[in-house]
């Protein structure tokens, strides 16, 4: 199996899995390589109040997504499992994940389209499964299958203004 199929199916039995213990599956990486592949999987709150998960909640639900990995076994040999939150540069990767973060910055790569791969600039939203991200002073409509990565690109205030 390739490792784009490897990352399908660890997905699909993750996120049907999650459900049952209120977690969101933001994404899953394999790296590494085919003897010894690393398997990071970031997880987050389901609901979408805002509240980061925290490390000890990490080491919580590292348990039942290791014990799933082991049951679907996917590599013929030893995997490093790695489980995390999205952390600053979150991965986009789903319609509502595009949703939730309409109007923040994000750095994206494509397929190339118009000769052009990368784009840099604020997520405008997306509408029948096209991205529209305003980038260098234009707006550029990209299908979300054309999306190779999406992560949000964390900004930093250190002008040390409160803005409450």
């Amino acid at each position: 199996m390739s490792v784009e199929g490897s990352v399908e199916r660890i997905i699909s039995v993750l996120e049907e899995r999650a459900l049952g213990h209120d977690i969101d599956i933001v994404d899953v990486e394999v790296v590494g390589s085919a003897k010894a592949p690393v398997v990071r999987v970031r997880i987050d709150h389901a609901d979408e109040d805002g509240k980061t998960i925290s490390l000890d909640e990490v080491a919580a639900e590292t348990g039942w997504i290791s014990d799933a990995l082991d049951e679907i076994d996917v590599f013929p040999g030893s995997f490093t499992l790695e489980v995390s939150s999205p952390g600053m540069d979150r991965p986009l990767r789903r319609v509502r994940d595009f949703e939730r973060f309409s109007g923040s910055q994000v750095s994206l790569q494509t397929t190339a389209l118009e000769g052009r791969r990368r784009y840099t600039g604020k997520l405008l939203g997306i509408q029948e499964n096209i991205v529209s991200l305003e980038s260098d002073g234009m707006t550029y409509d990209i299908p979300l299958t054309e999306i190779k990565k999406c992560t949000l690109k964390p900004t930093f205030d250190f002008s040390g203004q409160n803005k409450n």
